[in-house]
């Protein structure tokens, strides 16, 4: 998307929020660009710029390609291995190859999934991108669980009594410890039947000067989200109440490799759990 190019989103769609300015940098737009993607503006690049120059470009964007290969490893893993045929993708992003419904559909063309983001230019392209089938994109702010879980496009897709998987993926280290993603993550929990997963990745303090933190935290300091680091430990706490599935919350790359991809990410961990049933 060119500056001059918002398309519905800069004429004011009456069907999204008004209270997300597009003149601001958007962890989702910053992300598109760090994957090589044309859906963002100059403040998005000027934001990202600032992370390049402490973290390096390289760094940041392996960075964000290691994220995408998690999510596509854990998305065939759950839809080929494990037989869910229900993914509800929060803070998705923007629309990019090898999206979450394109794996979990190849594995079974019938999978649903819901997408949901903040982000008023997702729902823009994606409402263009993924119109009709077994996909949906929701408009909604994850500090706000009850809004995406009651959502009537959600509730159209996803039937709550069969198993689900809710996936957080590079999100939560844009959540403060005021909202708290214990929390957010419990409100999913409670809906989600026997048999369902949850997958987190998230940027971490291990392994990470203080300068690279420092990086990280200026380069998102004027977007909508800024950044929020968290421990290994503090990360899998967020896991309360699933068991976590082999290998536990490691280093994205050390996640079920496939040798697909080489990327390897010292601060960033993943893991997968399934609900802890009594």
């Amino acid at each position: 998307m060119s500056d001059g190019q918002s398309s519905a989103a800069s004429k004011g769609d009456p069907k999204l929020p008004s209270h997300i300015p597009l003149g601001v940098p958007t962890p989702a737009r910053m992300y598109d660009e760090a994957l090589g993607g044309k859906d963002h503006f100059a403040v998005d690049r000027t934001a990202v710029a600032k992370l390049y120059e402490v973290v390096g470009e390289e760094v940041a964007r392996s960075t964000a390609m290691s994220n995408r290969h998690f999510l596509g490893r854990v998305v065939k893993f759950l839809a080929k291995e494990c037989g869910i045929r229900q993914f509800i993708d929060v803070g998705s992003g923007l629309p990019t190859v090898r999206n979450t419904h394109e794996i979990a559909q190849e594995a079974d063309p019938d999978s649903k999934v819901v997408y949901v983001d903040v982000d008023p230019i997702v729902a823009v392209h994606g409402r263009a991108l993924l119109s009709g089938g077994n996909t949906r994109i929701v408009t909604a702010d994850m500090r706000e669980p009850e809004t995406i879980l009651n959502n009537p496009l959600t509730l159209e897709l996803i039937d709550f009594d069969q198993p689900v998987a809710v996936l957080f993926i590079a999100v939560f280290h844009f959540i403060s410890r005021a909202d708290d993603p214990a929390r957010i993550v419990a409100a999913f929990r409670e809906r989600q039947a026997p048999g369902s997963y949850l997958a987190i990745s998230h940027l971490t303090t291990e392994d990470m000067p203080q300068k690279i933190q420092d990086g990280w935290s200026a380069a998102f300091a004027n977007s909508t989200s800024p950044m929020v680091f968290r421990d290994k430990e503090e990360v899998r706490e967020i896991f309360a109440g699933y068991r976590l599935v082999d290998p536990g919350l490691v280093r994205l790359h050390e996640w079920r490799p496939d040798g697909e991809s080489s990327l390897k990410t010292a601060s960033v961990f993943g893991g997968v759990g399934q609900v802890d049933t009594p």
